[in-house]
Protein backbone atom coordinates (compact mmCIF):
# COMPACT_ATOMS: atom_id res chain seq x y z
CA UNK A 1 0.00 0.00 0.00
CA UNK A 2 1.30 3.58 -0.82
CA UNK A 3 1.09 6.02 0.86
CA UNK A 4 -1.12 9.22 -0.33
CA UNK A 5 0.68 11.18 -2.67
CA UNK A 6 1.07 15.38 -1.35
CA UNK A 7 0.76 16.71 -5.45
CA UNK A 8 -2.75 17.56 -6.78
CA UNK A 9 -4.20 15.15 -9.20
CA UNK A 10 -5.65 17.30 -12.86
CA UNK A 11 -8.78 15.40 -12.68
CA UNK A 12 -10.56 13.86 -9.32
CA UNK A 13 -11.27 10.86 -10.89
CA UNK A 14 -10.04 8.36 -13.46
CA UNK A 15 -12.84 6.77 -15.59
CA UNK A 16 -11.93 3.79 -17.33
CA UNK A 17 -15.87 2.83 -18.84
CA UNK A 18 -15.65 4.09 -22.00
CA UNK A 19 -13.05 2.00 -23.12
CA UNK A 20 -15.73 -0.21 -25.19
CA UNK A 21 -14.70 -3.21 -26.96
CA UNK A 22 -12.32 -4.00 -24.17
CA UNK A 23 -13.00 -6.16 -20.92
CA UNK A 24 -12.82 -3.36 -18.38
CA UNK A 25 -15.45 -4.26 -16.05
CA UNK A 26 -15.72 -7.68 -16.48
CA UNK A 27 -14.47 -11.27 -14.87
CA UNK A 28 -12.13 -13.46 -16.18
CA UNK A 29 -12.86 -17.29 -15.23
CA UNK A 30 -9.59 -19.62 -15.36
CA UNK A 31 -10.40 -22.77 -17.98
CA UNK A 32 -10.02 -26.15 -16.07
CA UNK A 33 -6.41 -26.63 -18.36
CA UNK A 34 -4.94 -22.98 -17.01
CA UNK A 35 -1.10 -24.33 -16.65
CA UNK A 36 0.09 -21.50 -14.61
CA UNK A 37 -0.62 -22.54 -11.26
CA UNK A 38 -0.73 -19.25 -9.75
CA UNK A 39 -4.20 -18.85 -11.89
CA UNK A 40 -5.50 -22.40 -11.22
CA UNK A 41 -9.30 -21.94 -10.78
CA UNK A 42 -8.62 -18.58 -10.48
CA UNK A 43 -11.77 -15.24 -11.04
CA UNK A 44 -9.70 -11.99 -11.66
CA UNK A 45 -12.09 -8.69 -12.16
CA UNK A 46 -10.22 -6.73 -14.89
CA UNK A 47 -9.56 -2.81 -13.64
CA UNK A 48 -8.48 -1.65 -16.79
CA UNK A 49 -7.92 -2.96 -20.41
CA UNK A 50 -6.51 -0.53 -22.91
CA UNK A 51 -4.61 -0.98 -26.30
CA UNK A 52 -2.19 -0.82 -23.35
CA UNK A 53 -2.64 -3.65 -21.75
CA UNK A 54 -4.43 -4.87 -19.39
CA UNK A 55 -4.83 -4.91 -15.03
CA UNK A 56 -6.32 -7.05 -13.09
CA UNK A 57 -7.10 -8.65 -9.60
CA UNK A 58 -7.85 -11.94 -8.60
CA UNK A 59 -10.63 -12.23 -6.21
CA UNK A 60 -11.17 -15.75 -5.02
CA UNK A 61 -8.02 -16.53 -3.11
CA UNK A 62 -6.59 -15.12 0.03
CA UNK A 63 -3.11 -14.58 1.37
CA UNK A 64 -2.71 -16.89 4.67
CA UNK A 65 0.74 -15.09 5.86
CA UNK A 66 -0.96 -11.68 6.35
CA UNK A 67 -4.08 -10.62 8.35
CA UNK A 68 -5.64 -6.99 7.67
CA UNK A 69 -4.57 -6.18 11.68
CA UNK A 70 -1.40 -7.14 10.72
CA UNK A 71 -1.17 -4.41 7.81
CA UNK A 72 -2.44 -2.02 10.29
CA UNK A 73 0.54 -2.93 12.36
CA UNK A 74 2.82 -2.19 9.86
CA UNK A 75 1.68 1.18 8.88
CA UNK A 76 1.24 2.58 12.10
CA UNK A 77 -2.46 2.54 11.47
CA UNK A 78 -4.99 2.64 14.74
CA UNK A 79 -7.83 0.71 14.71
CA UNK A 80 -10.91 1.49 16.50
CA UNK A 81 -13.17 -1.53 14.45
CA UNK A 82 -13.43 -5.21 14.32
CA UNK A 83 -10.85 -5.94 11.72
CA UNK A 84 -11.04 -10.19 11.36
CA UNK A 85 -13.79 -10.14 9.20
CA UNK A 86 -11.29 -8.39 6.89
CA UNK A 87 -9.28 -10.88 4.70
CA UNK A 88 -6.25 -10.44 2.49
CA UNK A 89 -6.51 -11.31 -0.92
CA UNK A 90 -4.01 -12.26 -3.20
CA UNK A 91 -4.54 -10.17 -6.29
CA UNK A 92 -1.87 -11.51 -8.50
CA UNK A 93 1.71 -11.76 -9.45
CA UNK A 94 2.85 -8.11 -9.68
CA UNK A 95 3.84 -6.56 -7.13
CA UNK A 96 3.14 -8.05 -4.38
CA UNK A 97 3.77 -5.90 -1.32
CA UNK A 98 1.47 -3.38 -2.84
CA UNK A 99 -1.77 -3.08 -1.59
CA UNK A 100 -4.93 -2.75 -4.02
CA UNK A 101 -8.46 -2.55 -2.55
CA UNK A 102 -11.40 -2.96 -5.28
CA UNK A 103 -14.83 -1.71 -3.47
CA UNK A 104 -18.07 -0.19 -4.40
CA UNK A 105 -18.44 3.15 -5.78
CA UNK A 106 -19.94 4.65 -2.70
CA UNK A 107 -16.49 5.56 -1.34
CA UNK A 108 -14.30 7.64 -4.18
CA UNK A 109 -11.40 10.26 -3.32
CA UNK A 110 -8.95 12.09 -5.43
CA UNK A 111 -6.97 8.95 -6.12
CA UNK A 112 -9.42 6.21 -7.04
CA UNK A 113 -9.58 4.94 -9.88
CA UNK A 114 -13.87 4.72 -11.39
CA UNK A 115 -13.90 1.47 -12.75
CA UNK A 116 -17.71 2.07 -13.58
CA UNK A 117 -20.69 3.29 -11.79
CA UNK A 118 -20.79 0.39 -9.34
CA UNK A 119 -17.08 -0.29 -8.82
CA UNK A 120 -13.66 1.71 -7.95
CA UNK A 121 -9.86 1.13 -7.28
CA UNK A 122 -8.40 2.68 -4.59
CA UNK A 123 -4.09 2.33 -3.99
CA UNK A 124 -3.90 4.82 -0.66
CA UNK A 125 -3.43 4.17 3.22
CA UNK A 126 -6.35 6.65 3.55
CA UNK A 127 -9.01 4.05 2.46
CA UNK A 128 -6.92 1.18 5.10
CA UNK A 129 -8.05 3.73 7.75
CA UNK A 130 -11.23 4.35 6.52
CA UNK A 131 -11.90 0.35 7.06
CA UNK A 132 -10.39 0.20 9.88
CA UNK A 133 -12.45 2.89 11.33
CA UNK A 134 -15.66 1.33 10.44
CA UNK A 135 -16.11 4.38 6.99
CA UNK A 136 -14.78 2.51 4.55
CA UNK A 137 -17.36 1.24 1.36
CA UNK A 138 -20.09 -0.49 1.89
CA UNK A 139 -18.45 -3.61 -0.12
CA UNK A 140 -14.95 -4.39 -0.59
CA UNK A 141 -11.88 -6.24 -1.42
CA UNK A 142 -8.42 -5.92 -0.12
CA UNK A 143 -5.38 -7.53 -2.35
CA UNK A 144 -1.94 -7.75 -2.11
CA UNK A 145 -0.30 -7.66 -5.60
CA UNK A 146 -1.88 -7.37 -9.34
CA UNK A 147 -2.38 -9.65 -12.30
CA UNK A 148 -0.67 -7.43 -15.43
CA UNK A 149 -0.81 -8.16 -19.34
CA UNK A 150 1.24 -6.60 -21.78
CA UNK A 151 0.30 -5.21 -25.00
CA UNK A 152 -2.55 -8.02 -26.92
CA UNK A 153 -0.91 -10.26 -24.21
CA UNK A 154 -4.57 -10.84 -22.67
CA UNK A 155 -6.53 -11.15 -26.40
CA UNK A 156 -3.89 -14.08 -26.72
CA UNK A 157 -4.29 -15.94 -23.69
CA UNK A 158 -8.38 -16.07 -24.56
CA UNK A 159 -7.77 -16.81 -27.73
CA UNK A 160 -5.82 -19.66 -27.01
CA UNK A 161 -8.44 -21.13 -24.65
CA UNK A 162 -6.46 -19.61 -21.10
CA UNK A 163 -9.95 -17.69 -19.90
CA UNK A 164 -13.94 -17.59 -20.21
CA UNK A 165 -15.32 -14.31 -19.99
CA UNK A 166 -18.39 -12.71 -17.99
CA UNK A 167 -19.90 -9.43 -16.99
CA UNK A 168 -18.88 -9.26 -13.56
CA UNK A 169 -21.75 -8.37 -10.63
CA UNK A 170 -21.64 -7.58 -7.12
CA UNK A 171 -22.69 -11.23 -5.79
CA UNK A 172 -19.26 -12.42 -7.87
CA UNK A 173 -17.13 -9.95 -6.18
CA UNK A 174 -17.88 -9.14 -3.14
CA UNK A 175 -21.04 -11.06 -1.78
CA UNK A 176 -20.61 -15.32 -2.68
CA UNK A 177 -18.70 -17.46 -0.83
CA UNK A 178 -14.51 -17.32 -1.72
CA UNK A 179 -14.13 -20.66 -2.38
CA UNK A 180 -17.29 -20.99 -4.48
CA UNK A 181 -16.67 -18.27 -6.71
CA UNK A 182 -14.86 -19.93 -9.25
CA UNK A 183 -17.94 -22.48 -10.09
CA UNK A 184 -20.67 -18.88 -10.01
CA UNK A 185 -18.61 -17.69 -12.56
CA UNK A 186 -19.33 -20.65 -14.21
CA UNK A 187 -22.65 -21.35 -13.43
CA UNK A 188 -23.41 -17.52 -14.60
CA UNK A 189 -22.14 -18.58 -18.23
CA UNK A 190 -24.30 -21.49 -18.08
CA UNK A 191 -21.16 -24.20 -18.29
CA UNK A 192 -21.07 -27.68 -16.39
CA UNK A 193 -17.20 -27.14 -16.02
CA UNK A 194 -16.60 -30.95 -15.22
CA UNK A 195 -18.03 -31.25 -19.23
CA UNK A 196 -15.63 -28.47 -20.58
CA UNK A 197 -13.49 -29.25 -23.22
CA UNK A 198 -10.47 -27.48 -25.08
CA UNK A 199 -12.96 -25.27 -26.83
CA UNK A 200 -12.81 -21.21 -26.87
CA UNK A 201 -15.61 -18.75 -26.11
CA UNK A 202 -17.17 -16.16 -24.31
CA UNK A 203 -19.72 -15.99 -22.63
Amino acid sequence: MTRKSTEKPTDKTTDLSDASGYLTGHVLVAMPQMEDPRFSRSVVYICAHTPDGAMGLVVNKLVDSVTFPDLLEQLDLKSNAENDKIHVHFGGPVETGRGFVLHSADYIQDATLVINDKVALTATVDILKAMADGNGPNSSLLALGYAGWAPGQLDQEIQANGWLTVPADDDLIFGSKLESRWELAMAKMGIDFSKLSGAAGHA
